[in-house]
């Protein structure tokens, strides 16, 4: 195939919970069978949300539900080109050879996030979010904000490398794109929040076509395999 042949590559905007799966699996797998590159934009759906209100655009966006509901309502992207890919748990991580504290009661886990020496998490993304309101409503944010590593956005497990937290608050799948990093375990069930992504293609694309063949590519048999391994539940089609 001549230069003036290749397909132009795909942008995407996506949240940050879905990245292991895409990038290990199912983003590799669509290019080998396409020969379409996809140009992906991590970023939390706040950021992304900032950016579309701003003007930018991709081809295919991926966001949290309440967020894609709302540029369904403003024509952003196709509502018929919506599926529904995957719901993402809380979860805590550690650095690397040091000990999992007990988080499987409520108890126990406000305590280890008390005793921590600080907790990273992220002020942009949803975790992070829910995670201040969480720890205001357990009567906790005073002494745990007191000694707390933030980051406006990315990854809170980076900072359990540096040495400047040990422990770290994000979606499971989020802890998990930094591999040396020891998951914990997931939130009690009492403070869990799932949070669920979609995909859909902009409205305003000019590469409809191969957007559309790249949003089948992100539900089915192989895809679930790719979420279930980067710590997220598939969404059933």
């Amino acid at each position: 195939m001549s230069n003036d042949t290749k397909p132009r590559p795909l942008t995407l905007m996506s949240a940050l919970a879905v990245r292991g799966a895409f990038e290990n699996g199912i983003l590799p797998a669509f290019t080998a069978e396409t020969g379409i590159q996809v140009v992906p934009e991590w970023t939390p759906t706040t950021v992304i949300m900032s950016k579309i209100a701003a003007g930018e655009r991709a081809d295919v966006v991926v966001l949290i539900v309440d967020s894609m509901d709302r540029l369904v309502e403003q024509g952003m992207v196709d509502p018929a080109s919506r599926v529904e890919l995957a719901h993402s748990r809380l979860g805590l991580a550690v650095a690397p050879g040091t000990p999992h504290p007990d988080i499987s009661t409520l108890d126990a886990f406000t305590k280890a996030l008390l005793g921590a020496r600080s907790v990273a998490y992220s002020m942009g993304g949803a975790s992070g979010i829910y995670f201040r309101k969480m720890i205001e409503t357990l009567g906790i944010a005073d002494a745990v904000n007191a000694k707390a590593t933030t980051i406006p956005a990315g990854f809170t497990a980076e900072k359990l490398l540096t040495g400047e937290a040990d422990m770290a608050v994000q979606q499971v799948s989020e802890l998990m794109v930094v591999p040396t990093a020891e998951i914990i375990g997931r939130f009690p069930e009492e403070v869990q929040q799932v949070t669920s992504f979609s995909a859909a293609i902009m409205s305003d694309t000019a590469n409809r076509a191969d957007a559309e063949r790249l949003i089948a590519s992100l539900t089915g048999k192989s895809a679930a395999v790719a979420y279930r391994a980067s710590g997220v539940d598939p969404i059933p089609g």
